[in-house]
């Protein structure tokens, strides 16, 4: 009989690990598994899931503490009396939804959600999986936050897993109830579309933040604009949460350095992987190691060879040498040394972009991802505890959320 697993999410903005959940649900065994997802705000990710025929409801939380940068969690306005009762009493919410629907395991899938959806689960002595997306490090958390999380992740999760090795390492866990499993890329191989011009095209995705490394990847560019003039730059994304000021600074470079004709601002797009199709090179110039590298992957999957900071998750993906280049943090000059030396050997670069391709294939595919989580869902769901009653019956008996507490898929989004 199939296993009712709850996935819990404070947002339903699509951000990466948004997308990454997406990404398992659509490929999760259902014959197996019955996904329920229920979310703490409304927005544009309930709307996919309901297009992929995913029961979705949505518990709303204060958005005020939904809308909490993960940078600031340590201030002190989060531990005001509002907001630690506001987290208390959507914690018993929660509790009573996870007793109603007589959930059998809870996935939680974002730092915000494993802490709340924790505490409801050791509630309701339900078993729940932490899923860590992120590095729990001072370089990418405030102290305190990462002292608080480090501690709970010893005795509130039942199980986590993290999205890569260098995510796993930075919680500082011993015993064998954690595991790494890497976001999987959905579908086969991307044909590789070139690119309308005859010249190379270089770009960098992601969000305009400066530890997305722009300003390095502009001075990069610089560099190969002297040797190349030809080749063209795309940075491509937007800046969020604040963060026009970096983008007015960037955007200055490029005008000081006259760049104005060969770099190009795309802005936010909803076709990336038709432009990373496009691309000669794709560039990942983080200046933090990121947990994993979704970007990195997508442009593997699409033929590409990759020039990437070595920091994080990204060693994980990138084969140095052989899919690509590995170069330092925080430096312009080895990603520049780096894109000249594909430049200047296009069957090289093609012969990089075809292994990446091929170890997307091998070990990176949504399916892979899907298989492993479902193997951590059988250990700590053993056949032998399944219900024998049918699932139909089980989804009879579960009890109505009271309207007034619950909003339902059916609800328009408000925030799309």
């Amino acid at each position: 009989m199939r296993k009712s697993i709850l996935y819990f999410g404070h947002t339903a903005k699509m951000g990466g690990g948004e997308i990454a959940l997406l990404n398992l649900l659509q490929t999760i065994d259902r014959t197996t598994f019955e996904p329920l997802v229920l979310l703490a705000a409304d927005g544009p990710l309930r709307a996919k899931l309901q297009a992929a025929r995913i029961e979705t409801h949505v518990l709303p939380l204060a958005a005020g503490v939904v809308d909490t940068r993960k940078d600031s969690l340590g201030g002190k306005s989060v531990l005001q009396f509002g907001a630690v009762w506001q987290v208390f009493t959507y914690v018993l919410r929660l509790a009573g939804f996870i007793r109603r629907q007589r959930i059998d395991l809870v996935h939680t899938n974002s730092l915000k959600a494993d802490i709340l959806g924790g505490f409801a689960a050791r509630l309701t002595r339900t078993p729940v999986l932490w899923h860590v997306r992120d590095r729990i490090d001072h370089d990418y958390l405030p102290a305190r936050v990462v002292q608080l999380f480090r501690w709970l992740c010893r005795w509130l999760p039942t199980f986590v897993v993290a999205n890569s090795q260098a995510t796993l390492d930075t919680l500082e866990l011993s015993g064998t109830n954690a595991a790494v499993v890497h976001d999987g890329f959905p579908g086969g191989a991307v044909p590789d579309a070139g690119n309308s011009t005859t010249a190379p095209v270089i770009g960098l995705v992601g969000r305009i933040t400066e530890w997305k490394g722009q300003h390095i990847f502009i001075e990069a560019a610089a560099a190969v604009h002297q040797r190349y003039p030809e080749v063209r730059f795309q940075i491509i994304g937007s800046a969020m949460f604040g963060e026009d000021a970096y983008e007015a600074r960037i955007r200055a470079m490029v005008r000081e350095l006259g760049l104005q004709d060969c770099v190009e601002f795309t802005g936010f797009r909803a076709d990336v992987q038709e432009l990373i199709g496009r691309l000669t090179v794709l560039v990942h110039a983080s200046t933090t190691g990121e947990p994993f590298g979704q970007v990195v992957i997508e442009g593997m999957a699409a033929g590409k060879p990759v020039v990437a900071t070595r920091g994080g998750g990204v060693p994980e993906i990138v084969v140095d040498g052989t899919t690509g280049w590995l170069v330092p943090m925080g430096e312009a000059q080895p990603i520049a040394d780096a894109l000249l030396r594909l430049l200047s050997d296009p069957a090289a670069a093609a012969a990089m972009g075809q292994a990446g391709r091929e170890r997307v294939s091998d070990a990176f595919t949504i399916q892979h991802t899907a298989r492993k989580v479902e193997a951590i869902y059988r250990k700590l769901l053993p056949a032998a505890t399944y219900e024998d009653a049918p699932v139909s019956s089980r989804n009879a008996e579960r009890k109505h959320t009271p309207e007034h507490e619950l909003q339902s898929v059916q609800q328009p989004n408000t925030e799309g």
